[in-house]
């Protein structure tokens, strides 16, 4: 669990990063914008790589069983999937009435997912995982609010945008439902 550990810090604390906007700008100083832009892009590959690998070592070695989550609660997972997915589609900057009333899709999307998992898993590395990414996506919206980002524009009106955004959001919903045995090695769907 220790590469797991190792590329959650990585990962989070160079996202982190982001959000401390004085010693970022200190870095981008010293080092130059597209020096920074490159490492802050090796560093966070090299986290997901930690991160998928300690992961999938940590499971092939056996699941540290916390708790057992009820079956209600993978049904609720599988629900808030679909939200997850539309606010990641909005990520897509073309103005929408959803993009909007989420104002950081992309941070609405993560906490949705990792609670989403949360709920499902009851075992350590999963509690670690999923636990540490929702932590971090509160943390983070904390941030931008304090620094007064107010996020994409509130719309009166659905737009054609909403529809694209819905339509993909569904669209990768569904292909996660039956790729998620694949990439994931866990079944979203128990037969």
């Amino acid at each position: 669990m220790l590469v797991l550990i190792i590329g959650i810090i990585v990962f989070l604390g160079v996202h982190t990063l982001t959000a401390l906007r004085e010693t970022r700008a200190g870095i981008i100083g010293r080092i130059g914008l597209g020096a920074y832009k490159g490492v802050h892009s090796l560093l966070a590959l090299l986290g997901f790589v930690l991160i998928v690998w300690g992961f999938s070592h940590y499971r092939a070695g056996g699941l540290i069983h916390v708790w057992s989550p009820p079956v209600w609660t993978r049904h609720l997972t599988i629900s808030l999937m679909w939200f997850a997915f539309v606010a990641l589609a909005c990520v897509n900057p073309a103005p929408s009435r959803i993009r909007g009333w989420l104002r950081h899709p992309m941070l609405v999307a993560i906490k949705i997912w990792a609670l989403a998992h949360l709920l499902a898993n009851g075992d350590a590395g999963g509690m670690l995982l999923f636990g540490s990414f929702l932590a971090w996506a509160v943390f983070d919206r904390i941030a931008v609010k304090k620094r007064g980002d107010l996020g994409a524009p509130r719309i009166l009106s659905f737009t054609r945008a909403d529809a694209i955004n819905l339509i993909v959001g569904s669209v990768a919903y569904v292909a996660m439902i039956f790729l998620h045995p694949i990439l994931i090695g866990v079944p979203v769907i128990l037969r």
